[in-house]
């Protein structure tokens, strides 16, 4: 029997639809680069017998464009290439592709449906999320409850991403004769967003009763993954197909229609990958992302003997190939023999390049520069915060002198509490565990360690040496120093920046947990103080709905704390 997902139709008729959906990863800005992905996709759909092609939420200018997409000459470039998409693809299936319109004063995030060589309908969105990473009251305009639209004698309703998340649109568009639901989306990743998109669209269907067909972009964009997963549910919510999560990939849809409408036939269910495995194939796709969107072939990192920059030189391998990530050892006196073993075995066992470069000349010809400014005044924080500073500058000079890109690699318990220097082991300009508390990152090595999949460039088996995960974790900035002499321990920090930070709790509600009320206000503290350093630090993957930069907006300045 063919396969409905990969094989051409071999019928026609009024009483079967072929839908090609293009789970396609689009570039902000990038106009006629997505616009030849468009075409070759409608090529691909034209091929197959496909009666109408699917891209996602304004793809042609790539999401989430921020305010870039009210610059005039940006919207208006973008329009006029959908309008030369329509003329090139006049010959063959309908083309449905999302970017923006404009109606007089008001501009829309639309979505566009080509037909004969012109735009035949466009779709309004109605509901603009203003939530998260999003801020589509701010840049758009919302558009009326509408109906469907004719692709031959097929009457389909799109409810533009968040329209489908509330029910008046597709109650509408029911109402008024759709025959099913093709939703094209721009659903960035956060964990258990799958779940939380399958319950929304199985009540749509319940509350339809039509057929459903959800389709989102893949890809990274800043700090935002969108993490594909498109599917199709019938009537019933009954899963008619699942395609892969993260892939770039067409598929082609056949839909049937019986005495009760039509039904998606049943086709591919591709595996879900357990939430593990999403969170680091996220940061893994965030960061090839990133680089490759932005002109950068080629990272470095500090290699610090630490667990923090081995996972990220880790991800940076898995991301970029092991050729094209330069491992940097940076040593002082206060760095351990078991330190500087451990770096050098990271980079020989993930097989990127490694370069060891002391740094005690130059911390020394500091010392002495200030020395007459400094004299009487006892060593404290300050000569800690050279010795990174110093490691900063000469990071950032080799990015320079090679064109390499550098990553930083603080977790989220040390971004959430400043425990780290700014100017120093901030400087960079991408961060790929910044969401990960310290606690996760000890799993997350583990679970690397014992698992590799095929868009892992990085080498099989246990990269990261066990001696690195089970050490106790130090800044080595002075003598003897560990984490835990600054910070509560890490299950107890992470334990509570999870209530504070991700669920908004208040210091009373974590008390009641029972932790220390006088631990907990100073955890606040901390992250109230260290506002300034996140308005600072390079972005990262968001793996959660309170990452730090567009999902959690505080003043740097800020004089309140928790009274309770």
């Amino acid at each position: 029997m063919p396969d409905p997902m990969t094989e051409p139709s071999r019928e026609t008729g009024r009483d079967r639809f072929r839908l090609t959906l293009a789970q396609l990863n689009p570039t902000v800005g990038d106009i006629e680069g997505n616009a030849a992905l468009a075409r070759d996709a409608w090529e691909k759909a034209r091929a197959a017998g496909a009666d109408m092609v699917a891209l996602p939420e304004l793809f042609i200018i790539g999401y989430n464009p921020q305010d870039l997409v009210m610059k005039p000459a940006f919207h208006l470039h973008a329009i006029a290439a959908i309008e030369r998409l329509a003329q090139d693809c006049a010959d063959g299936p309908a083309l449905a592709i999302g970017g923006p319109w404009i109606e007089g004063a008001e501009l829309f995030n639309a979505y566009h449906i080509c037909r004969g060589g012109k735009v035949t309908s466009r779709v309004l969105k109605h509901n603009l999320p203003n939530e998260t990473v999003f801020d589509e009251v701010r840049v758009f305009d919302s558009g009326p409850l509408g109906g469907p639209y004719s692709v031959g004698n097929t009457r389909v309703g799109s409810p533009i991403c968040e329209d489908a998340w509330h029910p008046e649109v597709s109650e509408t568009l029911a109402e008024t004769g759709a025959e099913f639901l093709l939703v094209p989306n721009g659903s960035p990743y956060y964990r258990g967003k799958l779940d939380t998109r399958f319950n929304h669209m199985v009540a749509r269907v319940i509350e339809t009763g039509l057929p459903l067909i959800y389709l989102n972009m893949v890809g990274g964009q800043d700090d935002q993954v969108f993490d594909g997963g498109s599917f199709g549910l019938n009537p019933g919510g009954k899963l008619a197909f699942q395609m892969p999560m993260f892939d770039e990939t067409l598929a082609h849809i056949d839909l049937v229609r019986g005495v009760n409408g039509w039904r998606i036939e049943q086709g591919q269910e591709a595996p879900i990958p357990d939430a593990w495995e999403q969170d680091y194939r996220v940061m893994v796709t965030a960061l090839r992302d990133y680089m490759r969107k932005s002109g950068f072939r080629k990272a470095l990192l500090g290699l610090s003997g630490g667990i923090d920059s081995a996972l990220v030189a880790t991800i940076a391998a898995d991301a970029l190939g092991p050729g094209n990530v330069r491992c940097v050892m940076l040593p002082s006196e206060y760095t351990s023999q078991g330190s500087l073993d451990d770096a050098k075995e990271v980079a020989k066992r993930l097989g990127c390049p490694y370069d060891f470069v002391p740094i005690d000349a130059g911390r020394a010809a500091i010392t002495e520069t200030l020395a007459p400014l400094f004299e009487g005044r006892a060593p404290d924080l300050t000569e800690e915060n050279i010795q990174s500073r110093l490691r900063g500058l000469l990071l950032m000079a080799l990015s320079n002198k090679f064109g390499e890109m550098l990553l930083t690699t603080g977790n989220k318990s040390e971004v959430a509490v400043g425990y780290a220097t700014i100017y120093g082991d901030m400087a960079g300009g991408y961060n790929p565990i910044k969401e990960l508390y310290k606690t996760r990152v000890f799993q997350t090595c583990r679970w690397r360690n014992e698992n590799h999949r095929p868009w892992m460039k990085g080498p099989e088996g246990e990269v990261i040496p066990p001696r690195i995960i089970d050490k106790p974790p130090s800044a080595e900035l002075r003598a003897d120093q560990k984490d835990e002499d600054s910070l509560p321990p890490y299950e107890v920090l992470d334990a509570i920046l999870e209530q504070l930070i991700d669920r908004d709790a208040a210091v009373s509600d974590v008390v009641a947990l029972g932790y220390d009320r006088e631990t907990v206000k100073k955890v606040e503290h901390l992250i109230y103080i260290s506002e300034y350093k996140r308005f600072q630090s390079a972005p990262g993957a968001r793996l959660t709905k309170r990452s730090f930069w567009l999902d959690r907006r505080y003043p740097i300045v800020n004089r309140w704390r928790d009274p309770s």
